[in-house]
């Protein structure tokens, strides 16, 4: 009876379409809304009725929450939360909290000084500060509840993952793999922060919490799997970070995240599968036992994370209805995968791939093309696709029941790829590559795609002059929802990929779309803009605060800083 009613609340708050309180919208990470007073026939109407700079100059990635006609919103470093009150003339703030956040997160923070978002529950609002701790604020006063080191930023660990919380349990992980940090998932106490649980990802299964009498992967054998895949020792500084997008089913209550790169990147220093990098796993959130796991990418010699997020869906999949997680990794396969047992089910690509030939279904191992391989002795390997910024990398793809299609934010793009011994020091990188860049097939670098998981095919395509690095929203009202790096807010029509309409945000979108219901009855629209991520770094010329940054952008994508510029801001659109 008790857990019964467990499930209930759960799925009532996975399920409210007038808020917003968790960053995928659901627990199954669909980003579907079903609110449909926007439409495809009054889209064009659209209009920005509000907005708020947020003063930082830094990726704007994640995604506001509103809950209780108040509308959340966390910055990047240095990881302020605002409460803007939804029901007053021009949304006064309510309360703002400063933590006090480490500032050598800066310098050890491996992509920009990001952070992915919040997660609301039992009136606290649950977030990651990059310096590796996890607070909760009282929703209502923005007092903080409690404060909890997590994680440690001298040794490489960042948190700037949005946190999951499942009953009483949060759940976090930590970046790093470009430190060759040992990659690990936590479960805290939600009342008190206190650290109940932690698992690794790599090691002995004592520490990754592969009991023998419930870890059951569906491709393979034999204990100690994520020791005996690396070279003695060689987990212990072996990556595996955990900085993406985590998903829960209640039915079968097991929570689902990926794992990032194996570390160094130089392959040839870790032989062996190194497992449980480049991973999903399937834990049960109360103690963090591991159910299952599947490994997309063998060996990784790309920097192919599998982070990407998790979308639990039932699919009918070859004239049978399937309990599924659909996963768009890295390395360029879409994934359709039995989620309770980890049986790959269709495993396609949804960009141009030419690393691997297929993924086979039998093993669940990719055919490699023996060309592509990489490691200090191959010297520059030319021509691979997709880069390591993946198919697609943090930005999130968004699922809609109503056309069984997955809205995918995606790259096309290959690299040049060269590795060189590195040699590891707590707290310093654990890298040695140089992986320039360059257009794919077509030259544009980007495309917005909707994907049928069950066949495994592409339905259709919105190509984009640059990477689309903002995530999608799927609305009831037949509309997908995106930004792009050069400061467009776009709709399109689900069905077709027509665009429909589109706002200058002023800089680049790489946070993720919301949709609520405003106090006046009105459907609301929302995103971040502020470019940044890897693409800060990698844009050139883009601060407006430094006369002397005058970085030449990367060949691939010389005039970005003619359309954008840094400076976050939120923004409102309503009918």
């Amino acid at each position: 009876m008790i857990a019964s009613t467990l499930l209930v609340v759960i799925l009532a708050q996975s399920a409210t379409p007038d808020q917003w309180t968790m960053p995928a919208k659901d627990y199954s990470a669909t980003r579907y809304s079903a609110l449909a007073q926007i439409n495809a026939s009054n889209v064009r109407r659209l209009r920005a009725t509000w907005s708020f700079s947020t003063g930082v100059l830094a990726g704007h990635e994640g995604q506001p929450l509103v809950v209780n006609q108040t509308m959340y919103v966390v910055t990047p470093y240095p990881n302020v939360l605002y409460a803007f009150d939804l029901t007053q003339e021009g949304y006064p703030l309510r309360w703002k909290y400063r933590p006090n956040v480490d500032a050598v997160a800066i310098g050890m923070a491996c992509c920009d000084v990001v952070n992915r978002g919040a997660f609301f529950a039992d009136g606290k609002i649950v977030y990651n500060l990059l310096d590796g701790h996890t607070v909760a604020i009282d929703a209502a006063t923005g007092k903080q509840v409690w404060n909890t080191q997590v994680a440690d930023i001298r040794q490489g660990e960042s948190t700037p993952m949005a946190p999951l919380v499942v009953r009483d349990r949060v759940i976090v992980g930590t970046a790093g793999g470009e430190y060759g940090v040992r990659g690990w998932v936590k479960g805290l106490d939600l009342a008190t922060g206190r650290i109940l649980w932690t698992a690794y990802n790599a090691g002995p299964d004592a520490e990754v919490l592969a009991r023998p009498e419930t870890f059951k992967p569906f491709y393979d054998t034999g204990p100690s799997l994520g020791e005996k895949t690396w070279p003695p020792d060689g987990w212990k500084h072996g990556g595996a970070p955990v900085w993406g997008w985590l998903s829960y089913d209640p039915a079968l209550d097991l929570f689902y995240y990926g794992t990032g790169n194996p570390a160094p990147y130089n392959a040839e220093q870790r032989p062996g599968d190194n497992k449980w990098a480049t991973s999903v796993l399937a834990r049960r959130p109360a103690d963090g036992a591991l159910v299952w796991a599947y490994q997309f990418t063998p060996a990784d010699n790309w920097d192919y994370d599998s982070v990407q997020e998790m979308i639990l869906a039932d699919l009918k999949v070859k004239g049978r209805t399937r309990k599924v997680l659909v996963h768009f990794d890295k390395n360029g396969f879409a994934y359709t995968i039995d989620r309770a047992t980890g049986e790959v089910l269709v495993a396609e690509p949804y960009v141009v791939v030419n690393w691997a030939k297929r993924v086979d279904l039998k093993t669940g191992r990719p055919e490699v093309d023996p060309a592509k391989l990489t490691g200090a002795s191959r010297g520059s390997v030319k021509d691979i696709c997709p880069t390591l910024e993946g198919g697609k990398n943090q930005q999130p793809a968004a699922y809609s029941p109503r056309t069984g299609l997955f809205y995918v934010p995606t790259n096309n793009m290959c690299m040049d790829y060269q590795t060189t011994p590195t040699t590891y020091i707590v707290g310093t990188p654990f890298i040695g590559l140089n992986a320039p860049y360059k257009p794919g097939p077509g030259g544009n670098l980007g495309a917005l795609i909707a994907w049928n998981a069950a066949a495994g095919k592409q339905v259709w395509a919105i190509r984009e002059k640059y990477p689309v690095w903002s995530g999608a929203l799927a609305t009831a009202g037949g509309l997908v929802f995106y930004g792009t790096l050069d400061g467009w807010f776009k709709a399109v029509d689900a069905k077709t990929g027509s665009a429909l309409w589109k706002f200058k945000v002023g800089s680049g979108v790489v946070g993720n779309p919301i949709t609520f219901t405003g106090p006046d009855g009105k459907q609301y629209l929302a995103v971040y803009a502020g470019i940044g991520g890897d693409w800060a770094l990698l844009a050139g010329d883009v601060r407006s605060d430094d006369p002397a940054d005058v970085r030449p952008p990367l060949s691939v994508m010389p005039d970005i800083a003619r359309h954008t510029s840094l400076g976050g801001i939120v923004w409102l659109f309503a009918l």
